[in-house]
């Protein structure tokens, strides 16, 4: 892995959404790291400045020496609270850009939906800790979006250093395809969110990763 990046594989990152949540999005997220999250992605794009702030800040209490808190796209709001690093979507600042702004010490990562971003130059191994690639299966978060399958996950693990993370419809019962294509780990949002027990869904999500076995791709 990564040497910004917690652990081993496999990594499993919680990205947020408050409006689905079915326990306050504090709570559930304590719950979650509780039960084995490394990763917490706060992605609530709708939030001014401020109020992400303060929402990051409180986070930062139930992640702090137990998870890595990440803000989605805002490098000053992730700096100015405290938090462990950014991850960038495929429309935000040159990695290469937010490397600097955050310095070597914090975590940086990239969405992904294709194979064309490899083309751009922009994904360094200096620069970047890990790829968030997906859609992997249908997901109502991102209805939008074809599901391209595990495969996805094989090409880029083929053509990248950087350590892959799955992303898109992965739940408990499919993650382990995900790992077995060659990720480092998983993201989720409904798998996690959409439960009365956060802490129970990321340990079984977890032990289901834990279970697969990685497929060496060849590129």
């Amino acid at each position: 892995m990564a040497p910004n990046i917690p652990g081993q594989p496999p990594v499993l990152m919680l990205v947020t959404d408050r409006k689905r949540s079915r326990l306050p999005l504090t709570e559930a997220v304590a719950r979650a790291v509780a039960g084995g999250v490394d990763l917490v992605q706060v992605r609530e794009k709708d939030l001014p400045a401020a109020q992400l702030f303060e929402l990051v800040v409180s986070l930062r209490k139930v992640t702090a020496g137990r998870a890595r808190l990440l803000v989605n796209d805002r490098v000053d709001v992730a700096l100015a609270a405290g938090a462990d690093g950014v991850h960038l979507p495929e429309n935000g600042l040159p990695p290469g850009v937010a490397r600097q702004l955050l310095g070597p010490g914090l975590v940086l990562g990239r969405s992904a939906h294709n194979l064309a971003i490899l083309e751009t130059g922009e994904i360094d191994a200096g620069q970047i800790d890990y790829l968030l690639v997906g859609t992997v299966f249908p997901s109502s978060s991102h209805p939008g979006l074809p599901a391209a399958g595990t495969g996805i996950i094989r090409d880029f693990v083929g053509r990248t250093p950087v350590p892959v993370l799955g992303i898109g419809g992965i739940t408990a019962e499919n993650c382990a395809e995900v790992i077995a294509a060659g990720a480092a780990g998983v993201a989720v949002i409904s798998a996690i969110l959409d439960s009365d027990d956060p802490e129970g869904a990321a340990r079984e999500l977890k032990a289901a990763m834990l279970g697969a076995r990685p497929v060496k791709s060849r590129g």
